[in-house]
């Protein structure tokens, strides 16, 4: 049966059984099928952008009901982080140059939609552990929170969001002021699996490093070409990555369409969990060749 079948039937035993079955299994139920869907190998980008909305406003509301659920935390997050980047903050970048006040009302609502991931994200981290953003925030490397390998990826995700959103937000200091915040939990993240999302954790550290006040090129560099190398050339993702977080800013042209034309090379294999991130990402690439002659 189809992913979206299993969750409409999921949804009908809950109108056939409700009655006489515990709600909390029926909600676990949901929860468990919900996190499992995945949008890694959808290709269809407008399929997937009608119905995303539907998705997540489904798997938000059983993360309400049911806020312990890390599965389905870090699926909501990822989720709202997505949605915003590849729709709705990309959007913005296309339409600036014609209409800058709509791009900026875009750009608001990506804001708002990366702030919603990373509560939903640091929500499901402080449930784990009591305190987790308070120690985060110590100025002492001693109190900094411990991370179990499973909550990787959602500390992946509420530094992505984080990111995202302290990117779109240059009005407010208080959220900038909190980009060393993502960057350490970013840190922490990769000291227990620097190989998290084939260099997509990575990759994010190299996109911090570039973008953070003081930060090290050469470690940026680093960073991106370790991602590369973690992703075996199979994602996009890691090599727009560079192109846009250090071949751009260096003034660098030919290896940053260099880097796109990589990314636009790509392949997946049936099936591949990267499917979606690389289409997203080899529009992206089409749309930043079409640009390089504004770029440098």
């Amino acid at each position: 049966m189809h992913k979206a079948g299993l969750v409409l039937a999921a949804l009908l035993a809950v109108l056939q059984l409700g009655a006489c079955t515990p709600r909390q299994i029926i909600v676990d139920g949901l929860a468990n099928e919900l996190a499992s869907q995945g949008a890694g190998d959808e290709s269809d980008l407008e399929l997937l952008r009608d119905a995303a909305p539907f998705h997540l406003k489904l798997s938000e509301s059983l993360l309400r009901q049911n806020p312990g659920h890390r599965a389905l935390a870090e699926s909501v997050a990822a989720g709202f982080t997505q949605y915003a980047y590849a729709f709705v903050a990309f959007d913005a970048d296309q339409i600036e140059v014609k209409d800058a006040r709509a791009a900026e009302n875009l750009r608001q609502r990506a804001a708002r939609l990366y702030a919603r991931a990373h509560h939903h994200a640091m929500t499901a981290l402080e449930r784990a552990s009591s305190g987790f953003a308070k120690a985060l925030a110590s100025s002492r490397e001693t109190d900094w929170p411990v991370l179990r390998a499973e909550q990787v990826g959602l500390a992946y995700w509420a530094a992505a969001a984080w990111g995202g959103w302290i990117s779109l937000a240059k009005d407010d200091p208080d959220v900038v002021a909190d980009l060393p915040l993502a960057v350490r939990l970013a840190q922490r993240a990769w000291v227990v699996d620097p190989d998290w999302g084939q260099g997509a954790l990575t990759s994010l550290l190299g996109t911090f490093e570039a973008a953070r006040p003081g930060g090290s090129q050469k470690q940026a560099l680093a960073y991106f070409d370790q991602a590369i190398a973690q992703s075996g050339g199979r994602s996009a993702g890691v090599l727009l990555g560079k192109a846009e977080g250090y071949a751009q800013p260096a003034g660098d042209r030919e290896q940053f369409e260099s880097l796109l034309r990589l990314a636009l090379a790509i392949r997946d294999e049936a099936g591949s969990p990267l499917t979606t991130q690389n289409e997203v990402m080899r529009r992206r690439a089409r749309w930043l060749l079409d640009k390089a002659d504004d770029l440098f």
